[in-house]
């Protein structure tokens, strides 16, 4: 058995090809290998992922695919991220990874012996370096032969073109990180993933909980970058302001940034303005910019090695904030900080939220927004506040901006906090601008603030304390980018 494959790469309009022209390109290149000592980036860190993944379902085979390419328009992919649990055992984070499939082959008290599969460079004994417009090597650029991609992550590799043959016949038990390729789930017979596959899935995210110093590194970098990209955002204000989109021009700002410095953003960036900020994931960014309002700016640098940093700011567009901005941010900062002080080891995964929110619930009661006592308004049958508020104070962070979302609920969000555990604590407050229930000086604000901590063995580590959080550190950190 063959994996299916993908349709047609080459284009409609392409110019056909001769043999003269063909036997000509397929002689008389150089040889032009890999550096020989190449390695991925924290390569020492990945056997030990692999050991720990193997030791939960010994005597069966595991098969997590990188992902395939989705098309974009016509004959144009989107640009290709691998899945984080393939990168996490693997280290391979390039657009290169398309269709490549690691499997971890059971090997009796060895444990799994891990096999990659991948797409080898295109040779240039055939026509798909210049022909293929997905694939070839003068379209998208080069892949590593076996040997080097064996060199390069110390796993057995083989082609691509051999994993059929290896899931036919007589099958150990099999878990397949389903829904990530279509065509290894059916090649393996998974029109969608059962109860075994959604265990691997859920392994995978709680293998993922609890970073190593390599990995908060990484992470640190990321929020490294985002920082200087707030700091290009700032600078750049006076020309946003004057455009008629000045929410894509800060878009455009951030993301040069996470380009330059990293694979690109960790999510698509929030640049919301006014009443735009009370949509929790506007991302249409085609408001202009008004003086007067606040800015809600949402963004993430994800790191080469696909570490994602998630931060917010709200900041005021006229360098300033006025006495009722001031009022609904430092309620909102309020609350952050009830949040923040919550977190230690041992404490549940809840408690930082549970804190957030009561801050907010009797900040609210307070304004006379909330006409019922907090107590009454945080209590499980009511949750009255949440009209202002709505969803989580944070998640985990990592390889994904929201990591390890298949762990088991025990483990993750019923669970308690442990040191390496990196996450975002980000409140806020969305006073919608039709919200009849709210004062008219408070219509069409929304505040979040939002940064990345590390779980240590004594409480939590700001990774984003580069940034101010504080009103009057704000205004001070933007007079001085814009003088």
């Amino acid at each position: 058995m063959t994996l299916p494959q993908p349709g047609p790469t080459t284009g409609s309009h392409d110019l056909p090809v001769s043999p003269a022209l063909d036997a000509f390109m397929a002689a008389h290149w150089a040889a032009t290998p890999l550096p020989a000592d190449q390695r991925v980036p924290g390569h020492s860190q990945f056997p030990g992922r692999r050991a720990r993944l193997s030791a939960a379902f010994p005597g069966e085979r595991l098969v997590v695919p990188a992902g395939r390419l989705k098309v974009r328009c016509n004959d144009l992919d989107h640009r290709f991220r691998p899945h984080s649990a393939y990168v996490w055992l693997t280290g391979l984070t390039g657009e290169d990874q398309a269709d490549h499939v690691l499997v971890l082959e059971p090997a009796g008290a060895a444990g799994h012996e891990p096999v990659l599969y991948v797409r080898p460079r295109s040779p240039r004994d055939g026509g798909e370096f210049y022909r293929d417009r997905r694939y070839g090597e003068f379209w998208v650029g080069r892949r590593p032969d076996l040997a080097e991609a064996a060199r390069l992550t110390g796993l057995r590799t083989e082609h691509l073109d051999d994993l059929g043959k290896s899931l036919t016949g007589p099958q150990p038990p099999t878990r397949v990180l389903a829904g990530t390729d279509a065509f290894v789930d059916e090649a393996t017979g998974r029109p969608c993933a059962d109860q075994r596959d959604g265990e691997l899935a859920a392994v995978l995210s709680e293998l993922r909980l609890v970073k190593d110093t390599w990995e908060v590194q990484q992470l640190q970098l990321a929020v490294d970058h985002t920082v200087t990209g707030f700091q290009d955002v700032v600078r750049a204000l006076p020309a946003a302001l004057r455009h008629h989109r000045g929410e894509r021009w800060i878009e455009g700002v951030f993301d040069l940034r996470a380009r330059a410095e990293g694979n690109g953003t960790s999510y698509t960036t929030i640049a919301a303005s006014g009443a735009h900020a009370c949509v929790l994931h506007w991302i249409r960014n085609d408001g202009a910019l008004d003086p007067n309002s606040l800015l809600l700016l949402d963004a993430g640098v994800e790191t080469d090695t696909l570490y994602a940093a998630d931060i917010t700011r709200t900041l005021p567009l006229s360098g300033t904030f006025t006495p009722v901005q001031r009022q609904a941010y430092e309620l909102v900062l309020a609350a952050q900080s009830a949040g923040i002080a919550a977190l230690r080891p041992g404490a549940r995964f809840r408690d930082f939220h549970r804190a957030a929110m009561r801050v907010i619930a009797e900040g609210l009661a307070d304004w006379g927004v909330l006409r019922i006592p907090a107590e009454q308004a945080l209590a499980e049958d009511n949750g009255l506040y949440r009209r202002y508020t709505l969803c989580g104070s944070g998640h985990m962070l990592g390889l994904d901006y929201h990591d390890c979302a298949k762990a088991r609920a025990d483990r993750y969000v019923d669970g308690t906090l442990e040191a390496g555990m990196v996450l975002t604590v980000e409140p806020g407050l969305y006073l919608q601008p039709d919200d009849e229930t709210l004062p008219l000086e408070l219509r069409g604000l929304g505040i979040r603030i939002e940064d990345d901590l590390v779980i240590t063995e004594d409480g939590a580590h700001l990774m984003s304390a580069a940034l101010p959080r504080t009103a009057d550190g704000i205004e001070s950190w933007m007079a001085t980018l814009l003088s």
